[in-house]
């Protein structure tokens, strides 16, 4: 379905990422990854992914903190690979603390990589899309972009600035064939969870799959994570030709944490 489609996936190295990017490889989409790591760790990673779905694949080191990275980014995907079809904004931090002694620092760099970020890749992607009248924005929001909990002002914050610059886009190019939405994950066993299921171990002295088990009835009424595969599932049925009415949304896949 996506074969002769470039993808762009930040934050792709692993977790939620990485799982997006093995669905579109799937369908075909080379790939340009992005992600902090161990460099031979990143090659053994493009050629297994290479080899196992017959595509292109290249890694950009790019910081999303930093605007310049960001435009090189998808610049190099554009010259590297002919273009940059389909982007996925997925790079994603965490900070918890209640307001009051929230570092400001956390702030910052939460909202610049979770939301600025986001921002600069499709400023950037946008004249490349346009020119070809075809593309997939997908943003990576969270249930954390359609509520709230408390703790977490920054990454509330960011990920409903998310859903609310994925209607900009989407009205911006309602009559072109370039679609922009958002999925909402609830909780997903990313390393970004794992560490708040560790400090709730640490916290309430229990073990991990208790920890576990209080975190997701807490909040996830089906009790169960939900997998990177799932919501690589969801990105890819954005981009085929089935989703090209669906504008704007933000698709929630959390268990039916936000039917409640």
């Amino acid at each position: 379905m996506l074969r002769g489609k470039v993808a762009v996936v930040t934050g792709s190295t692993s977790g939620i990422g990485l799982g997006i990017a093995k669905s579109l490889a799937a369908q075909g989409a080379d790939l340009l990854l992005n992600g902090f790591g161990d460099k031979a760790e990143i090659d053994r990673l493009k050629a297994s992914l290479a080899g196992e779905y017959g595509v292109k694949v290249f890694h950009s080191p790019a910081d999303m903190s930093k605007p310049n990275e960001i435009q090189m980014m998808i610049q190099y995907a554009i010259t590297s690979l002919g273009s940059a079809d389909i982007l996925v904004n997925n790079a994603g931090i965490q900070h918890t603390a209640p307001i009051e002694s929230f570092p400001p620092e956390k702030w910052e760099a939460i909202i610049s990589i979770n939301l600025s970020a986001a921002f600069y890749a499709i400023r950037a992607a946008m004249p490349n899309l346009k020119a070809r009248n075809w593309g997939r924005i997908i943003n990576i929001a969270s249930a954390h972009g359609l509520v709230a909990s408390e703790h977490k002002v920054a990454y509330v914050a960011a990920k409903h600035g998310i859903v609310g610059l994925t209607k900009v886009v989407a009205l911006e190019t309602a009559t072109t064939g370039i679609t922009c939405n958002a999925i909402c994950p609830g909780w997903v066993l990313t390393p970004l969870v794992q560490k708040q299921v560790d400090d709730w171990a640490a916290r309430e002295k229990i073990s991990n799959d208790k920890a576990k088990e209080a975190l997701l009835s807490e909040k996830q009424p089906s009790k169960q994570f939900v997998t990177p595969e799932q919501i690589g599932g969801l990105a890819t049925f954005l981009c085929s030709p089935a989703a090209d009415q669906i504008r704007g949304v933000a698709y929630s896949i959390d268990g039916g944490w936000t039917a409640q």
